[in-house]
Formats: C-alpha cells, structure tokens, sequence
C-alpha cells in the first residue's frame, strides 16, 4: 500500500462528517464526466471487489472542500488514454455540450489501391497526445496570439462501421454528423479513407449552403465506376449533386492518373476552380485566396495525400509534388478570414505505412492549426452574419 492510502477500515472507522468518493487513478481531467461512488458500511465487499477489478483509488475530500478535480499530475504524453489531445469522451452526441466534437470516422472499404486508412482516427488521436492542451492554450510568438485558449473540445469516439456494408457505414457516419450539429459543435471528422467526406458534406442539407474547399492530390470527381458511385474517387462530385453546395475549390490537384479528362471538364462544368500545386505556388497565397469565393459557410475537406510524401508518407497513394506544411497553413489561415468553417475533415492517413509516424503528428498539427485559426476568427467576430454558424 502507497503511504498516505486509506485502508477500506480507516474509511468506515471515520466520521459522519467526512465524505469519500471512489475515483479512477486515470481520471486526471476535470471536465470527464466520473462515475461518483459514495462510500457506504453496508457495501464494503462490492467496493472492495470493485477496487481490485478496476485498479482504483481511494481519495478522500473533507465536507466543504472540493472533490480534488485534479491529481495534479505531470500527465505526459504517454501516459494515460488516448482521446484527441486527451480530451474528455462524449459518446452522447445529442448531449454535447462543447465548441469542437472530434468523431473518427474509421472506414477504408472505398479504397481503390492500397487500405489501412481504417486505422487513421487511432493513430491520428495518438499522435495528438504531444499536443494535449489545457484551457490556456497555445502561444504563436510569430502571430503574437494565443489559440485556442478557452476552446471546448471533446472527443465523440467513432461512427459505427459495419464491416463488408459501405452504404450502412456511410450513413452511420452521415448519421453521426447530424447528431453533433444539433448540438451545435463544429464537427472534425477523422478518416477514413475519402469517400466519408459525401456522408459527411451530406450531413449539413438541411442548413443554410455551403462552399467545399478540398485540399488533395486527386480530383475525386469519378461518377461512376463498375457501379460504384461512393469510393474514394467520387466524394466531390458527389458533393456537386447537393443542393445545399453553393460550389467547390480543388486545391493541390497534381496526381498521375487523378482523373480522366472527361471528370475534368464535368468538375469545371459544375463550377469547380481547381488548382495545382504549381500553379499556386506561382500565383502565391494572396492570389490564390482570391480565386476562392467569399462565403459565409465554408467545409473544408483535407486528404493528406495533398502533402509531399517526403513529409506525408503514410497513405495509400502518395504523390510526389505535394504541398509542404507553411504552404496549407497559410491558405487555412486565409479561408477561416474569408468565411466561417463550419466542419472539417482530415482523410486517408494510413499509420502501416509510416513506421516514424510524422504523417499522424502532421495530421493532428493541421487539424489543430484550423480549429485555432476558427475560433480566433470567431474570437474576433462574434456576431456573424445569421447561418453562418452550425
């Protein structure tokens, strides 16, 4: 026994006026909701069965003073549970009651090539301990502001995925997507392979329209396939068919075979404004900016193929060429000025093919890097126009 530990005697030796409650030892975070077990005489076998089958503690709190919401831990990140950035768990989408509800979305059965996108949401989540954050936030001494200070986030766990069953999976997804815009959380959705960003662009149909911005090595705008029209080549132009898609810009386009040129042209007749990764390095982030419309809603949709493999490798289909990390973040710190984000997802990191796993930390840094730069939009404006927000 540790020194200082109570014996389950001396608890029910003391008196009326003490109070004991029964606390996980990894329960380090105020917010986690704690089931609360007050100490009673008559049970003393079942807590101290409990005890041995759960690995809990005994902490004791005296009448009058505060339930020692925190253990005051170092709480490195490699200890304890991996929740995105070591948020608290909300499994009860409809009770949400946060500003950022992270959802895995752990589907990889519209792969074309290689798979392993399924494991994405749990390395993803892992490589965001190093980045767990408290209320203070984080200071960026070159844009002399601290983001995300103050930002509710919670992890919602994973849609439900139902193996060999893309079309049930899919809308589990959609399903869960909806649920957490009722609750008015900005959704990040963690792929996954592509194909989960139409269930999820599906999700907001019944909100005021939106433009989708993609980030990607691909253009993704197949119709159809041997019968398959929800893969991951067919997520935007699946997105073009919805009504409540205002347009689509397609940036970073450069993969050998993204498309055939009939998707080409069906993209740039439905509106789309693709750019290369060429072309935008010449034309510069401000000219680049320009070419996306203003809007008031904006989703962002990021495949981490978009990124040079060299920084990037751990997806399906690399491509060389990508985008380097500055050059995303600066067009992510444009679009949240030009419009509101409304929902995000990040897709196809794929950890089996990363054994250093700087593709998942690249993945959490751009994830982090967008809800910042959101909420300090938000911060700054927080009278939006009316349906700008979820």
């Amino acid at each position: 026994m540790e020194k200082g530990e109570l014996t389950t005697q001396e608890i029910f030796n003391s008196s009326n006026e003490d109070k004991f409650v029964l606390r996980g030892m990894n329960e380090w975070d105020d917010n986690i909701r704690r089931d609360r077990y007050m100490v009673d005489s008559t049970c003393e076998d079942m807590l101290t069965n409990e005890c041995k089958q759960k690995n809990l503690a005994y902490h004791r709190t005296f009448k009058g003073e505060p339930l020692m919401e925190e253990l005051n831990r170092l709480n490195l990140p490699f200890v304890g549970l991996c929740t995105f950035c070591k948020a608290p768990v909300h499994y009860q989408w409809e009770q949400i009651d946060a500003d950022v509800a992270v959802l895995g979305a752990p589907f990889d059965m519209g792969t074309q090539y290689r798979s392993g996108a399924r494991l994405g949401p749990r390395a993803i989540r892992e490589a965001s301990t190093l980045y767990a954050l408290g209320p203070a936030g984080v200071y960026d001494h070159e844009d002399e502001t601290i983001y995300l200070s103050n930002v509710r986030i919670v992890d919602a766990g994973d849609a439900d995925i139902i193996h060999t069953d893309s079309m049930q999976s899919l809308t589990n997804i959609q399903n869960a997507v909806e649920t957490i815009l009722k609750s008015g959380a900005l959704p990040v959705i963690l792929g996954g392979d592509h194909s989960i960003t139409a269930p999820n662009v599906a999700a907001f149909a019944r909100q005021d329209p939106l433009h989708v911005i993609q980030f990607d090595a691909h253009l993704d705008f197949v119709d159809e396939r041997y019968g398959v029209r929800y893969g991951q080549g067919n997520p935007m132009r699946r997105c073009s068919e919805m009504r409540h898609v205002s347009g689509i810009t397609q940036l970073g386009i450069h993969g050998v075979g993204s498309s055939s040129i009939s998707d080409f042209a069906d993209a740039h007749a439905a509106g789309s404004t693709i750019l290369s990764v060429r072309q935008i390095r010449k034309l510069g982030i401000n000219e680049t900016l320009s070419k996306i419309p203003n809007s008031r809603r904006f989703y962002i949709t990021i495949d981490i193929d978009c990124f040079d493999p060299s920084i990037a490798p751990g997806t399906g289909t690399p491509s060389h060429g990508g985008f380097l990390y500055y050059e995303v973040a600066e067009l992510l710190r444009g679009i949240t000025k030009k419009g509101n984000v409304v929902g995000m997802d990040l897709v196809e990191v794929a950890p089996i093919y990363d054994s250093s796993g700087i593709t998942s930390m690249l993945a959490v840094r751009v994830i982090l890097d967008l809800i910042g730069y959101i909420f300090e939009e938000r911060r700054k404006n927080p009278k939006p126009p009316a349906g700008s927000y979820p």
